[in-house]
C-alpha cells in the first residue's frame, strides 16, 4: 500500500480548518537507505543528508533539527533527546542518554503544580543541542553546518501548517497567548494560523545560523546562553548561565536487551522506559501468539493487563540511571518474574505528553532510533522573542513527594522519561529501527506493532492497525470503531474501564519505523500524524 489517505484527527473538541493539503506517502521502499519521521519535511532533510554522503547518524541529526522547525509543538532546541545507535563498523549498540537537567536554583517546595506545567519555572536545562552535536561528532561524518542547513532553510522559507498543527495550536491557544510563545506561533500573537498557512520563523533561523557558524557551545556559553539568562531573569525563570555552562552532554549507556520470537531487542535503559517494553515481551513469551492477538477479545484483555502490570512495576521500581548498572537483580527484566506474572494473568483471563520520533538506516548497516521532546504540547508555552525556540516543561516530570525517589526533583537531577527508541536484530544485522512519541503510550504502541510484524503483517499494516492502552488505574483507551464490537465488552467484563478514542487517535502514539530485509529498506510513517518515509535517489 504505497499511499494511505489521511485518517480522522482526534481534536478533543477543536474544529478543524477545511483547507485541503496533499497527503504524504506513508510507505517507501529502497535499496539505498531510509528515513522515517513524524513530519514529511523533516524526512526530506534526512534524505538530503544521505544523498550528500552522510551516514544514518548524520541523517538522524539533520532530521531531528528539522523536526524542531516543522513540528514545533513536539520538540526543538529547548528540549531533550534520547538515541539508540548501532555502529556497523564497531558492531556496538549505544544508548545516548540525552537527559535534560534541573536548574541549580530549583527548590521543590517553591514550585506549584501549575508552575511545573507551564511558565518559565517549568523548564529544565535543554540538552537536545548537546546530544545531537555529540552524536554527530562521535558517530557521524558531516559538519554541523551541513546538518543544520535544511532546518535553517525551513525556518526562513516557512512550513505549511498541517491539520494536526492547526488542531494542537487551537487547543493550546490560550496558553500560548498568555505566554511569550504566542508571538511566534499565533498570527499577531492572537489568531491560530489556518491549515496551509506558511509559518515562517526568521528568529529561529537566526539562532540556527549562529549555531552553524559558532558551534553548539555558543548555545551554552556564548550569546545564546546570555540571551536565555536575560529572558529567564525578566520572567522569573530559574535557568542561569552557570546552569547552561555545565553543558548537559549525553552519557553513553549500555542498552537494555531482551529476546522475543527469534529477535533480539536493544532499547533505552533508565531514565528511559525500555525495561517496560522488555518486561511486556517477556510476559508475552509465555503465551502462544494466537492468545495475544490484539484484534480478539482475549488478546485485547491480555495485552491491557500486561501493559498495566508493566507500568505498575516501573512505578514501584524506579532506578537512578547511574545506579542501575550496578543492580544485580533486575526483576523487571528477569524471565522467571515474567513467567510468574504470566501464570497470574492466565488465571485472570477467561475468554501522558508530546514527543516525536524518527528512525534511520543506511546502506552501510548503521541504524538509529531517536526520540526527542519538549514534554507537553508546546512545552512550557514560553520562548525568548530573541531566539525563537520553545522552552520545555520537564520540571513536571520529576517526583515531588518522596525524597528517596531517584527522580525526586533536586538541583541537576534528571527527569523521568517514557521514551524507548529501539533497534531489533535478526541474527547479526539490524532488522528494525522503531519508536514512538506518546508518553506512557510509547512502549505499548511499539509492542503492538512488533506483535503484528511477527505475526506476518506488512510493516504498514502493523503500524496502521488499531491500538489500545491501559493506564495504571485500569482505564483502557482504544480505537474502538476499528475493532471488533465484542472487545469493549470483554474489557469491561474483566474489570477494566473503557475509554473510546477516535479512529487513528493522536493519543495512541505515532510509530516511525525502518525495516531492512534482504538489503531492501521499508520505511513506514504512522498515519496518525504528519509523517512520511523517504529514501535517497539514485545518483
Amino acid at each position: 500500500m504505497a499511499n494511505s489517505p489521511r485518517k480522522p484527527l482526534e481534536t478533543e473538541g477543536v474544529e478543524l480548518a477545511s483547507a485541503k493539503q496533499p497527503r504524504p506517502s506513508r510507505v517507501a521502499v529502497s535499496r539505498r537507505g531510509m528515513v522515517s519521521s513524524a513530519h514529511f519535511l523533516a524526512t526530506q532533510a534526512g534524505v538530503r543528508v544521505l544523498e550528500e554522503g552522510g551516514n544514518a547518524v548524520d541523517a538522524a541529526v539533520a532530521t531531528a533539527f528539522a523536526l524542531g522547525v516543522c513540528e514545533p509543538a513536539a520538540s526543538g532546541l529547548g528540549g531533550q533527546t534520547m538515541m539508540l545507535i548501532f555502529d556497523a563498523e564497531s558492531k556496538r549498540k549505544i544508548a545516548l542518554d540525552g537527559s535534560s537537567r534541573a536548574p541549580h536554583r530549583a527548590i521543590p517546595q517553591s514550585l506549584s503544580a501549575a508552575e511545573r506545567r507551564r511558565g518559565y519555572k517549568a523548564c529544565t536545562v535543554p540538552s537536545t543541542p548537546a546530544t545531537l552535536d555529540y552524536a554527530r561528532k562521535r558517530y557521524g561524518r558531516l559538519k554541523l553546518s551541513q546538518l543544520l542547513a535544511p532546518a535553517i532553510e525551513m525556518a526562513e522559507n516557512g512550513c505549511p501548517v498541517t491539520e494536526l498543527q492547526h488542531a494542537l495550536t487551537s487547543r493550546e491557544r490560550e496558553h500560548l497567548r498568555k505566554g511569550t510563545a504566542g508571538t511566534l506561533f499565533l498570527i499577531k500573537g492572537k489568531r491560530v494560523p489556518s491549515v496551509g498557512y506558511r509559518l515562517k520563523q526568521p528568529i529561529l533561523a537566526q539562532t540556527l545560523r549562529r549555531l552553524a557558524r559558532y558551534g553548539i557551545k555558543s548555545f551554552y556559553t556564548g550569546r545564546i546562553a546570555r540571551l536565555v539568562e536575560e529572558d529567564m531573569v525578566r520572567n522569573d525563570g530559574l535557568i542561569r548561565r552557570d546552569d547552561l555552562a555545565q553543558i548537559p552532554w549525553p552519557l553513553e549507556r549500555r542498552p537494555v536487551s531482551g529476546a522475543f520470537r527469534g529477535c533480539r531487542l536493544f532499547t533505552m535503559p533508565p531514565p528511559g522506559a525500555g525495561r517496560t517494553l522488555i518486561e511486556m515481551l517477556n510476559i508475552l513469551g509465555h503465551f502462544k501468539p494466537n492468545q495475544y492477538d490484539p484484534e480478539t477479545p482475549r488478546g485485547a484483555v491480555l495485552l491491557a493487563k500486561i501493559i498495566r502490570r508493566a507500568f505498575l512495576d516501573r512505578e514501584d521500581r524506579p532506578f537512578d540511571p547511574n545506579f542501575y548498572s550496578q543492580v544485580a537483580t533486575k526483576q523487571m527484566l528477569a524471565s522467571e518474574y515474567a513467567e510468574k506474572l504470566a501464570r497470574q494473568l492466565r488465571k485472570q483471563i477467561k475468554s501522558r505528553g508530546e514527543t516525536t520520533h524518527l528512525s534511520v538506516m543506511d546502506r552501510e548497516g548503521n541504524a538509529v532510533a531517536l526520540t526527542q521532546s519538549i514534554e507537553n504540547v508546546y512545552g512550557s508555552c514560553q520562548a525568548s522573542p530573541e531566539l525563537g525556540f520553545l522552552y520545555n516543561n520537564y520540571m513536571s516530570a520529576f517526583d515531588y513527594n518522596d525524597i528517596s525517589h531517584p527522580y525526586h526533583m533536586r538541583p541537576n537531577a534528571v527527569p523521568w522519561a517514557s521514551v524507548a527508541p529501539t533497534i531489533v536484530f535478526r541474527g547479526r544485522k539490524p532488522w528494525l529501527a522503531i519508536g514512538s512519541p506518546g508518553s506512557q503510550r510509547i512502549t505499548p504502541s511499539i509492542l503492538q506493532v512488533l506483535i503484528r510484524l511477527l505475526a506476518g503483517r506488512t510493516p504498514f499494516a502493523a503500524v496502521d492497525a488499531p491500538r489500545l492502552f491501559c493506564s495504571l488505574n485500569g482505564k483502557v483507551s482504544l480505537e474502538a470503531a476499528r475493532m471488533r464490537d465484542d472487545i469493549p465488552e470483554a474489557l469491561v467484563r474483566h474489570g477494566l474501564d473503557v475509554d473510546v478514542r477516535d479512529p487513528y487517535s493522536f493519543y495512541l502514539g505515532c510509530v516511525q519505523l525502518v525495516a531492512c530485509e534482504r538489503n531492501v529498506f521499508t520505511g513506514v510513517a504512522d498515519p496518525r500524524r504528519d509523517g512520511s518515509p523517504g529514501a535517497p535517489k539514485a545518483p
